[in-house]
């Protein structure tokens, strides 16, 4: 019975998200006023830097990184993209991977102007703003794919995606507590993405603080985690934490379609 909950709880989370429209989860997410990566005190460029840093402090490498439940944005592998020669992108709902496609094929058609974001990595990385072309073009080179997800199942790829040996590294941002009906279906997520990791290889996660919705569209309930339940949560899934950063919310952006308190950033081994 308590099986049969679980699976109900999962279900009604993916119906609820069929109702996201990626075009404007972009437009009230990503572009100013909300991010403004001008502002000093912004989460965005914070989250950026975070990324940033753990890319490039030398541990983290291999060949392959893998993004669970990309959405339909490209921020978070802009960074990743210098050290891995291979990034699968991911995400459940086929209208974000619609919208990764158009980015991808550089046809037109895609919802969001990313060039702000490159030119900023490009900044961080001691690079001219000019250099984010460059980056576009190394980020559209090292995309092998973006494929179907489902954090759910024990095992979330199709079986012929990955490699036996697993991703070197996973990155996943603001998917496993907006995804699970609550804190035993976030913690068995995060074990099940823990599979496609090899042994010694590296998670990067960033989530939301104290949320229990938010709105992109459509009023989504989400698992209100805090650091201790991050914590449990990594060490029960077989991870052992490297490092925990939180940034608290500035009341600028403690708007009405959510009610975070603040972000996490985690970067963790797998066991």
């Amino acid at each position: 019975m308590e099986e049969k909950g679980a699976e109900n709880g999962v279900a009604a989370m993916a119906a609820i998200w069929q109702g996201v429209d990626p075009a404007a989860y972009l437009q009230n997410t990503y572009t100013p006023p909300l991010a403004d990566l001008e502002r000093k005190d912004n989460l965005l460029p914070w989250v950026l830097a975070c990324l940033h840093r753990a890319f490039t402090e030398g541990d983290v490498s291999g060949e392959l990184l893998v993004d669970i439940g990309s959405g339909p944005t490209l921020y978070q592998v802009m960074s990743g993209c210098e050290v891995f020669n291979k990034v699968l992108l991911t995400d459940f709902l086929e209208v974000n991977r619609k919208e990764l496609r158009s980015w991808l094929q550089d046809k037109g058609g895609c919802s969001m102007d990313w060039t702000p974001y490159l030119q900023h990595v490009c900044k961080l990385e001691g690079r001219q703003p000019s250099a984010w072309t460059e980056k576009a073009a190394k980020l559209r080179q090292v995309i092998m794919d973006i494929v179907h997800v489902d954090v759910h199942r024990p095992q979330p790829l199709a079986l012929d995606v990955l490699p036996a040996a697993g991703a070197d590294c996973l990155v996943s941002c603001y998917c496993l507590e907006s995804a699970s009906p609550d804190l035993a279906a976030f913690t068995r997520a995060l074990g099940h993405i823990g599979r496609l990791l090899r042994p010694g290889g590296h998670l990067l996660l960033i989530g939301t603080l104290g949320m229990s919705y938010f709105s992109p569209g459509v009023k989504i309930p989400t698992v209100p985690v805090n650091e201790a339940k991050v914590c449990a949560s990594l060490k029960e899934s077989g991870y052992t934490l490297i490092r925990l950063e939180v940034y608290t919310l500035p009341e600028y952006m403690k708007v009405s379609h959510h009610d975070a308190s603040g972000i996490f950033f985690v970067k963790a081994i797998k066991e």
